[in-house]
């Protein structure tokens, strides 16, 4: 958008379209905006608690972490993460992961070459690995939506603040104008007509 309009009918048309349009379209981004910060404020506590859950998983394999050090079971042969499976979600027009689970890789192993305590530490494991696996695909679906909601935020502010007070201004300065001119014009006609009428 030109900073000077030209100071014609055309010109404000042009201006008087532009801001119907920014005016029709900030509500939506306004909609959007909101949208996306209730979003956000419920997923803080939704993050919060899987920190939590992962912090407490982690915790808890301290007791019996020594049996991890056992030679005869590393467990890092029998967890590996074959896939994490996300779906993507739509919040606000924005593509956003959704965690589903995590699957591992199917490892055999022999349960008479192997430590009792195995079966129940790679479950427990598991779930904590999962946990974390969660926890990322949150805290990327929340970057997503912070940086939606910046650029939302600042298309609203230019909006609000610089397009459509500029395009009224414009609006107002060429109608000042262009009553100026229609003015003249008619003191122009009635000189003209004055002249006319004298001559003749």
């Amino acid at each position: 958008m030109a900073d000077k309009p030209k100071f014609n009918k055309t010109a404000l048309k042009q201006q008087r379209d532009a801001l119907a349009k920014y005016q029709k379209f900030l509500p939506i981004l306004m909609l959007k905006k909101m949208q996306l910060q209730m979003v956000l404020r419920q997923m803080e506590p939704v993050i919060e608690s899987k920190r939590k859950e992962a912090a407490d998983m982690a915790a808890g394999v301290l007791p019996w972490a020594g049996l991890l050090t056992d030679p005869a079971a590393d467990v890092e042969d029998f967890l590996q993460i074959q896939d994490v499976k996300v779906r993507k979600d739509n919040i606000a027009g924005v593509e956003v992961p959704e965690f589903d689970s995590v699957v591992f890789k199917d490892v055999p192993y022999s349960l008479f070459a192997t430590p009792a305590w195995l079966d129940k530490a790679l479950e427990y494991l598991g779930r904590l690995v999962a946990a974390r696996e969660e926890l990322k695909v949150l805290l990327e679906k929340e970057s997503l939506l912070r940086e939606e909601l910046r650029t939302t935020t600042q298309r609203v502010n230019l909006f609000e603040k610089k397009l459509i007070p500029e395009l009224r201004e414009n609006i107002r300065r060429i109608k000042i104008f262009l009553g100026d001119e229609e003015t003249a014009a008619v003191g122009r006609a009635k000189l003209a007509k004055g002249k006319l009428s004298k001559a003749a």
